[in-house]
């Protein structure tokens, strides 16, 4: 099974909207955003193909100075075909895409957000020249410009700033998330086994980032245990993943917010109060940094959310912090520090230190997932439960804590949910939850009159196991429930 060759997973929608852009026959300036490793290229690539569209150059930005771009902007023009509109500088570079573009040609630019760099801002300028040209001859028949980048902040700073040259010039935008739960089980369908167990273990580590499961793929890990997937992919001299956390974001901070990232990493729904304590414990003199790190974090880089219970008031101040990408927590949760020390202790105990980390961690991570499911199934019509509102746990200061709140307001039903990665521990915690249950009605007597459902939910759930669930007066959920039509 995991020798199938490799396919388009997903985007189907994005792959439509995409290929229509590229089948107007006039001139476009489009925006694809998302993150790292998310499949930018390979959209682009797919529609390009099914547009047919064989004039096109593709150039990967580095983050260099304006002689290193240009050098690299000459290769790419080189391999492309188009060798002859080599540029010297960063006007000529502009010129030389303005030309091509008028004479049919797509033309990609990728990593676009080292543009806002301040020694090749630059270009921007020259571009808006070129794009306001374009726009204004009509462009029927031309080709387009594509700008392709993993940074939002910086991206939407080169187009979304009104200060900025290039600001609403944009005809079109892709904003790519997350391979949803469906493409990932297609995923694992044709290459591995689609188990819960698998499932969980994967999109807690991987989430929807499907260069990730290729690199799997391509290393023979995607269908092994967890250990030899963990060794070849992020403990061996060759792993293709031992470097990406760096790569994608962490080299950039140099290390200026990992008081705040780790520790929200390996604590997942920690307050602020948490993380003032721990700044005070480390560095006492870092206490007043816990905010600014904190905004940065969140409002730049988008890499720690700030959730809320249920219902609560958007500035309430009982908010929980998680990083928001699943990556990014487990390396810095679990892999980071086993990764680095293969060159001092065996990797049979690092691999199996990391593994336990790892599946510490997927009792949030299977929470995050139960959620994703459940909106999912929703939008598809599938199962006996459809959301009018955002899923989210509910917790309070008395020490209510509900795994996932969900609520289907036209036919008043609440759902409450317990997730448990261990199904043993999951029966024996619904006594305790029966009084998070009410108290949590107790504190929204909104609620009074709706019909309450609670659920018991694990991965894998046994018949046995599922007899006493109902017995106790749960509804029995785990992952193959949830999955199932998919």
């Amino acid at each position: 099974m995991s020798e199938s060759a490799w396919g388009f997973y997903g985007r189907r929608t994005e792959l439509e909207q995409l290929t229509e852009i590229l089948c107007r026959d006039r001139w476009f300036f489009l925006k694809v955003a998302g993150r790292r490793r998310i499949g930018k290229t390979s959209l682009v690539q797919q529609a390009l193909a099914r547009a047919g569209r064989e004039r096109f150059v593709y150039v990967q930005v580095p983050d260099s100075d304006p002689a290193g771009v240009i050098s690299t902007v000459r290769d790419f023009f080189e391999t492309f075909g188009v060798g002859d509109q080599a540029p010297h500088d960063l006007r000529s570079l502009a010129t030389s895409i303005g030309a091509l573009v008028r004479d049919g040609w797509i033309v990609a630019l990728d990593e676009f957000q080292y543009f806002n760099r301040k020694v090749l801002f630059e270009l921007t300028s020259h571009l808006q020249y070129e794009v306001d040209t374009l726009a204004a001859e009509g462009g029927q028949g031309r080709g387009g410009l594509i700008v392709l980048g993993s940074i939002h902040t910086e991206m939407s700073a080169l187009l979304e700033d009104r200060s900025a040259p290039l600001f609403n010039r944009v005809t079109d935008q892709l904003d790519l998330p997350h391979l949803d739960i469906a493409s990932v089980l297609e995923i694992l369908r044709t290459h591995a086994e689609a188990s819960p167990e698998r499932l969980l273990f994967l999109w807690n580590l991987f989430e929807g980032v499907p260069k990730f499961y290729r690199d799997c793929h391509e290393q023979g890990a995607l269908d092994a245990d967890r250990t030899t997937l963990l060794r070849r992919m992020f403990f061996s001299s060759s792993s293709p993943l031992r470097t990406e956390a760096d790569n994608w974001f962490l080299q950039e901070l140099r290390g200026r917010y990992d008081l705040v990232l780790k520790y929200v990493a390996r604590h997942p729904g920690c307050s602020n109060a948490d993380l003032v304590a721990h700044a005070r414990s480390v560095d006492p003199s870092g206490e007043k940094q816990v905010g600014g790190y904190i905004r940065v974090l969140r409002e730049r880089y988008g890499m720690i959310e700030r959730l809320q219970p249920v219902f609560a008031r958007p500035t309430a101040k009982n908010g929980r912090f998680h990083v928001s990408d699943n990556f990014l927590r487990s390396w810095l949760a679990a892999l980071a520090t086993p990764a680095a020390s293969v060159s001092f202790r065996p990797v049979d105990g690092l691999v199996a230190e990391a593994d336990d980390r790892l599946a510490r961690a997927e009792g949030h991570g299977l929470e995050r997932l139960v959620g994703v499911l459940y909106q999912e199934r929703s939008q598809k019509g599938l199962g006996d439960f459809a959301l009018t509102e955002r899923i989210q746990g509910y917790w309070d200061r008395q020490g209510t804590e509900i795994d996932l709140v969900a609520l289907d307001g036209d036919a008043k039903v609440v759902r409450l949910a317990s997730c448990k990665r261990n199904p043993q521990k999951l029966l024996a915690d619904l006594p305790a939850f029966d009084g998070h249950v009410a108290r949590f009605l107790e504190a929204k007597p909104h609620l009074a009159g709706w019909r309450v459902e609670k659920v018991a939910l694990a991965p894998r759930l046994k018949r046995d196991l599922r007899a006493r669930i109902t017995e106790l007066g749960y509804i029995p959920q785990d992952l193959a429930d949830l999955t199932r039509g998919l």
